[in-house]
């Protein structure tokens, strides 16, 4: 039954007529801004498949990446200003204008939890940070991926949690799990509705989304801006280098702190996945002040090695003076604490 559960649900006929409505829509499916295609050749899939699941040198840490435990007691509860922690991947827990907030919540032990390998987080244990957790006041799902929106974490959050706001085509999942529907608002690009004091605005990537067989891209898939009266933040979502970066920077930014896509990139799919230079560029299109690079450490997705994100990002910034931070996982954060300085691989 677990196994099954972790597909979500395929969109019923109200689904559809509602996706209908937006002009993403084509129809069938929801469409990229651009042209975008995954560009393989099924001649070259012995060779892919070779590297991607046998060549496993540097891919991973050799040991675990240890997560620093989560306590309540680190924030300061008077601050409007934004105070983050990274898990790892995508996942960002954050206290903004007070209130508490999860991004792409994935705190699961595999990201291909359908799959018949197995890939294994690099950090141990993660589940058992959301138990850690105080009652969390907004949680943000960028796309359906299971590397982005994932059963485990849903199910262990799902009585911590006041509401959802999702991409358009993610609550069907979510309501197939139990989540109360009345809780869950869901966003196309370009729209922003208020959250409390934060204005969240959900906005586009070139990407892709789907859970099973038959459902890709029939969900939306995009980033959040979410703007205070004293910061504004925007974390990227997944996606592949192009025009709309600029367009985020002209209608939405210039932004104080932005949460960078960096990694899991290939040459086979380079259109909705970024090399971490063209995310340093990305940053700088939309017109970002400071920044860090997340979509790594978490899982092997790709066959770069773990470090390649960081170290190319981190390269890329210091050429284009960029200010970025790279905060241990479970390690808190703000915009103060920007600050040049090595990783902290082998910590």
């Amino acid at each position: 039954m677990k196994f099954l559960k972790q597909f979500g649900a395929k969109p019923s006929a109200a689904d559809l007529n509602r996706y209908s409505l937006s002009k993403n829509w084509n129809g069938k499916i929801f469409e990229n801004i651009e042209e975008t295609t995954m560009d393989f050749s099924w001649s070259e899939l012995p060779s892919f498949l070779k590297k991607q699941f046998f060549e496993k040198k540097g891919k991973a840490p050799e040991t675990p990446i240890s997560i620093k435990p989560f306590s309540n007691q680190l924030f300061d509860k008077a601050s409007n200003l934004m105070q983050s922690i990274w898990y790892g991947h995508s996942a960002i827990f954050m206290q903004l204008n007070r209130h508490t907030i999860l991004i792409d919540p994935m705190f699961g032990p595999d990201a291909a939890p359908i799959a018949p390998f197995a890939v294994k987080r690099f950090s141990e244990h993660a589940l058992k940070v959301i138990e850690e957790f105080p009652q969390i006041d907004l949680v943000l799902l960028s796309h359906d991926h299971y590397d982005h929106l994932d059963y485990d974490s849903i199910f262990k959050l799902k009585d911590k949690v006041s509401c959802f706001y999702v991409a358009l085509g993610v609550k069907r999942h979510l309501v197939s799990w139990g989540i109360n529907p009345d809780i869950i608002t869901e966003f196309d690009w370009w729209e922003s509705k208020g959250f409390k004091d934060i204005t969240i605005t959900f906005t586009p990537t070139r990407h892709f989304s789907g859970r099973g067989v038959g459902d890709r891209s029939q969900s939306l898939w995009g980033g959040f801006v979410l703007k205070t009266a004293q910061e504004n933040i925007w974390f990227s979502g997944d996606s592949g280098y192009g025009k709309h970066f600029k367009e985020i920077g002209d209608r939405l930014g210039p932004f104080d702190f932005a949460f960078m896509e960096c990694g899991q990139y290939n040459e086979n799919w380079h259109q909705i996945h970024m090399y971490p230079e063209e995310s340093v560029q990305a940053a700088l299109d939309a017109k970002v002040n400071n920044c860090m690079p997340v979509h790594w450490a978490g899982f092997v997705l790709a066959q770069h090695s773990w470090t390649d994100p960081v170290e190319r990002f981190t390269a890329k910034a210091a050429i284009e003076k960029l200010n970025t931070i790279v905060p241990k996982i479970g390690e808190l954060f703000t915009t103060k604490t920007i600050k040049t300085e090595k990783w902290w691989k082998g910590v």
